[in-house]
């Protein structure tokens, strides 16, 4: 205590450093972007270099992959929806319950859980904070944040599915693991967020990432 008292010098050390926290954040996920902006620019690069063949196999297979852009996330979808939005227990609400500490956050579960029961719900485009959730997308936790796609996100989280609403709040509904998240929010103990929202017009943006894939391939 009196190291801390002297180092503070009369002010409070712990919002400095959360604030030089958020700004490692912050700078982190802008170098990200600039990073995949110019992967982007170069795969636009050898698209077009690709289209100035006049190669017929090469014509055959950029004919299929244009067929398959909306299926891969690649293209934008308009339409009504639901959004969802997940957020860990107050801080006042934390530092008095006695529930086990894990269940008062939100982890990785149970947006994948979410996730996949808008899915089940006919969702046809789904966004986690606004980036557009396609098949090698993965959800990790990383350390009190959400990691996707190379960025890290505090919560809330939002969710937002293109899709038949009502469908998938019954598929929400339905799902064991969404349930119990859902009875934790209503525990004043536990408290976590839960909200759903039906949307009248949602836009999912365009999966914005490399879409090269690596893959495992058998020894000789």
């Amino acid at each position: 205590m009196v190291t801390s008292a002297a180092n503070s010098d009369g002010t409070d050390l712990r919002p400095g450093r959360y604030a030089d926290l958020g700004s490692v954040v912050r700078a982190e996920n802008r170098e990200v972007d600039a990073l995949q902006d110019r992967a982007r620019d170069l795969t636009e690069e050898v698209a077009d270099l690709g289209r100035a063949g006049g190669d017929r196999t090469a014509r055959r297979y950029r004919d299929r992959s244009a067929r398959v852009r909306g299926v891969a996330g690649l293209e934008p979808v308009t339409g009504e929806g639901v959004t969802v939005t997940l957020a860990d227990a107050p801080d006042e609400v934390a530092e008095t319950s006695e529930i086990e500490p894990n269940r008062l956050v939100v982890h990785q579960q149970d947006l994948q859980a979410v996730v996949n029961a808008l899915w089940r719900g006919g969702a046809e485009a789904i966004t986690l904070e606004g980036r557009r959730i396609v098949s090698t997308t993965g959800i990790k936790c990383a350390g009190s944040v959400v990691q996707l796609q190379g960025l890290v996100f505090p919560e809330p989280y939002t969710i937002e599915a293109v899709g038949p609403a009502y469908d998938m709040v019954a598929s929400l509904d339905a799902d064991d693991a969404v349930t119990s998240f859902r009875v934790d929010a209503a525990r004043p103990d536990v408290a976590v967020g839960y909200d759903v929202q039906l949307d009248s017009l949602l836009t999912a943006p365009p999966y914005e990432g490399v879409v090269t894939t690596s893959y495992a391939e058998p020894m000789d």
